[in-house]
């Protein structure tokens, strides 16, 4: 098992060095390469595909979601720039994976997922693991959970076609949303999306990615609506 945790942080050391001149940095912080190592990644793939959980690549976790390839989790963990004491927000619980992740790494981990089966499952599931830093419910992500707003930091594990407002409103001022951004099965962009000190909004867009796409009601209802 250690030698199959080594080749996937060796696999993400690759990607970053290939991708340097699109992410801004030749390596990711030290940290999140320690959560990446620390977490273990096959307990949150179903057990048919375990002897994939550790190659560079997603895996499917049913319903038509997946897992996302480990250089893309470490990266979009590295993006959102958190501290110890951080409580951040996620959307789009899938597996509880990167959620996990997130956990090593802040106070408190809220997570949301639209499908109540897989939130009831990475609920047990983290639970059963002891990952007691972390909260999943069962909703709509476009509308964040706004109860426990603002966060220091927001990550979206799925494709939005625009941004979604209620996101935005929830983040902390000087704390960024890390999501990908594009028409399903089409040409997506990963977005680094930062609120300053004035509350001025501020993105930056980092590389192509393909994510499953977000869903909910009010993603059909504003289908025609694109990022800027």
């Amino acid at each position: 098992m250690k030698e199959k945790i080594q080749q996937m942080l060796d696999d993400i050391e690759s990607e970053t060095r290939l991708t340097r001149h699109l992410i801004g940095k030749n390596a990711l912080d030290e940290r999140v390469l320690n959560a990446m190592r620390e977490v273990p990644r096959h307990l949150f793939v179903p057990e048919v595909s375990r002897h994939f959980a550790y190659t560079n690549g997603p895996v499917s976790i049913g319903l038509g979601q997946t897992i996302s390839q480990p250089y893309i989790v470490a990266l979009m963990t590295d993006l959102l720039s958190v501290k110890p004491d951080d409580t951040v927000l996620e959307i789009g619980t899938g597996s509880g994976y990167q959620a996990a992740i997130l956990s090593r790494l802040v106070k408190q981990v809220y997570s949301v997922e639209i499908v109540g089966v897989l939130a009831d499952k990475a609920s047990e599931r983290l639970e059963t693991y002891h990952f007691r830093n972390i909260k999943v419910r069962s909703g709509d992500g476009y509308l964040g959970w706004p109860e426990h707003a603002p966060y220091d930091g927001i990550i979206v594990t799925a494709a939005a076609p625009h941004i979604p407002q209620p996101l935005i409103d929830q983040l902390k001022e000087g704390s960024r949303l890390v999501i990908p951004v594009g028409l399903p099965y089409s040409y997506q962009e990963l977005l680094v999306i930062e609120k300053d000190l004035n509350g001025e909004i501020n993105t930056r867009r980092v590389l192509g990615v393909s994510f499953v796409p977000f869903t909910g009601k009010h993603m059909e209802s504003e289908k025609g609506r694109c990022a800027d």
